[in-house]
């Protein structure tokens, strides 16, 4: 067994954890899709699960902390996704010649990453002043807009309909 701590284990774990939320998410929408109604609700079942067990270790290794310092942290994660990890990623699936990751998915994402920590930024700035605000999300590329939902994705040209309000 490798040299770990009990918190780079937690740390594992929440991120298996998470991954494994997301995944079965995608396994049951696909199952959805292929008319396996009873697989899709199980993957969705697990899913739940996954993500109970990602927020306890989340929660015991002391990743959540008081609001002002979790939006500190979410700027400064959401940073350096744009900053730095997403840009390296782009540049080398394009030196792979892997247009879809380039463009598809990393470049939409480095996008969305920054837009994130601007929304997180004047959620801090406003903090306690209880500002009432509506988010939208888009369902094609995660683009993430207050107020109100745009005619046209700025970043996919999806359709104003593809925007799903936050509750």
């Amino acid at each position: 067994m490798k040299n770990m701590t009990t918190q780079d284990n937690l740390k594992e774990a929440f991120a298996g954890e998470s991954q494994a939320n997301r995944k079965y998410l995608a396994f049951a929408e696909k199952a959805d899709q292929e008319g396996y109604k009873q697989v899709a609700k199980l993957f969705r079942a697990a899913a739940a699960a996954e993500t109970i067990h990602a927020l306890n270790h989340l929660h015991v290794m002391g990743g959540v902390g008081k609001t002002t310092d979790n939006l500190k942290s979410a700027i400064e994660g959401e940073t350096a996704e744009f900053r730095e990890m997403y840009p390296d990623f782009i540049e080398q699936a394009k030196k792979e010649k892997a247009q879809d990751a380039a463009i598809l998915s990393f470049d939409v994402a480095n996008k969305v990453e920054k837009i994130h920590a601007g929304l997180y930024k004047q959620a801090l700035d406003n903090l306690g002043k209880n500002k009432a605000v509506d988010y939208y999300v888009c369902s094609i590329c995660g683009n993430t807009v207050e107020g109100s939902a745009p005619g046209k994705c700025p970043i996919c040209n999806a359709p104003k309909e593809m925007f799903r309000k936050v509750d």
